[in-house]
């Protein structure tokens, strides 16, 4: 089985908002992330600060690792086993229009409303580990 490791951010801004964006091709809800292999000179921090610039259009400094999502799926008949870490991180600056293509749709959310709109549980419950790291 291959293997795929990302890296992405839990990025709260100064009111308490969490920011949320829906991946343009599959649609499901989530944190900015993206694979290490596209950068392999890039430590793990430095890929996921990357990430939330380019899914979610700002700049943004790392707080402290929250935790790993792991998962398999599937892409084009093939099974893939990945595993994303992701870091708690406060925004700097940038305006969340400015994100690429991968998104489809972005936002700053609070806490109960983005515990609702996230798609998987896996994320439902790095965001409650992120939350108690504040």
């Amino acid at each position: 089985m291959k293997r795929e490791f990302s890296a992405g951010g839990i990025v709260f801004n100064s009111k308490g908002q969490v920011l949320l964006t829906e991946h343009s091709q599959n649609k499901h809800w989530s944190f900015p992330k993206g694979l290490l292999s596209d950068h392999p000179e890039q430590t793990m921090e430095e890929s996921a600060l990357r990430e939330v610039k380019e899914e979610g259009g700002i700049e943004a400094e790392i707080v402290g690792k929250v935790g790993y999502n792991k998962y398999v799926y599937t892409l084009n008949g093939e099974k893939i086993f990945k595993v994303v870490t992701y870091f708690l991180m406060k925004y700097l600056s940038g305006d969340i229009k400015d994100h690429d293509w991968e998104v489809s749709d972005i936002g700053w959310f609070e806490v109960d409303d983005a515990l609702k709109k996230l798609t998987f549980s896996q994320d439902k419950k790095l965001l409650k580990q992120a939350v108690e790291m504040l």
